[in-house]
């Protein structure tokens, strides 16, 4: 009987790339979800079940974890992120995992780091204390955002707007981050106690983005950088909590200083392939723009 792989946060945009490229493989995939008919989708891949994980009732994760022999654990971007962090380590323990892979963040092991990054650090610093088998990824800012979050601003004003000044950020395709995580909850040897930084091929800045954009749409995209006054104003107007305006803010400020801009050869070291460049991710998405 083939081992089950429990992916937790799995219909978000890392979880669900992993969910398909474990698919793709022919693995058996346990993909938890906050609601089981959100999770429909993945339920249509083969190999794949669909399992309800609700912090607030911790005998949700035991089932979840019950007779999975290694998981991805992802937390969503919330205030409490280091408490459910926690608790999936418990549950993955407690089940008595072999080994487990676990989503930070580009700069976590940087001290003191912006507030993401501490958040990452103390769920990295939680999970290294156990007797688990770990590895850590730590990904830079995904091109999939660009999609998920200013493709209306695109498709209506061919323009996106983002606080980021001149600096270059070293996007990844969230497809490269799911090949590496099913790449090693696949075959963990040689991962145990690692911790990876990924990024794409390519540090780009906003104005490089929208002529990869224009090229490839055909139409001329604009990259507006916006101050950092208006685009906290534009956050609050969307009812962004402050906690997240002021997350966010921060990982734009370290962006506009350059600090993203590193390239690691991590993603082609693990899945022994180049990852996929910014004009590889447009021309696929090309429709959402």
């Amino acid at each position: 009987m083939a081992e089950t792989i429990l992916i937790t946060g799995a219909t978000g945009t890392v979880g669900s790339a992993t969910v398909k490229a474990l698919s793709a493989l022919g693995a058996t995939v346990r993909a938890g979800v906050r609601s089981v008919i959100k999770g429909d989708n993945l339920k249509r891949l083969p190999g794949v079940e669909v399992v309800e994980i609700d912090f607030s009732r911790p005998e949700s994760l035991k089932v979840a974890f019950t007779g999975v022999s290694t998981a991805f654990l992802i937390t969503p971007f919330a205030e409490n992120q280091v408490e459910m962090a926690k608790m999936l380590v418990d549950a993955a323990q407690a089940a008595g995992l072999r080994h487990v892979v676990r989503l930070s963040a580009s700069g976590a092991e940087v001290e003191p780091g912006i507030q993401l990054g501490q958040w990452h650090r103390m769920a990295e610093e939680y999970l290294k204390a156990t007797e688990l088998n770990y590895t850590i990824l730590r990904p830079g800012s995904f091109m999939q955002n660009f999609v998920n979050q200013h493709a209306q601003s695109i498709i209506q004003e061919n323009s996106f707007y983002l606080p980021l000044g001149n600096g270059r950020v070293s996007y990844i395709d969230a497809r490269d981050i799911g090949d590496v995580a099913a790449e090693i909850l696949l075959r963990p040897e040689g991962h145990d106690d690692r911790a990876y930084t990924l990024t794409g091929p390519q540090a780009l800045s906003g104005y490089e983005v929208a002529e990869v954009l224009s090229s490839v749409t055909g139409r001329t995209i604009e990259y507006i950088d916006v101050p950092e006054e208006a685009a906290r104003a534009s956050m609050q107007q969307h009812g962004l909590p402050d906690w997240m305006t002021e997350s966010l803010l921060e990982l734009n400020a370290i962006s506009r200083a350059g600090y993203a801009s590193g390239v690691t050869g991590e993603v082609q070291e693990i899945i022994g392939r180049a990852p996929y460049t910014f004009q590889d991710f447009a021309q696929t998405y090309k429709e959402c723009f």
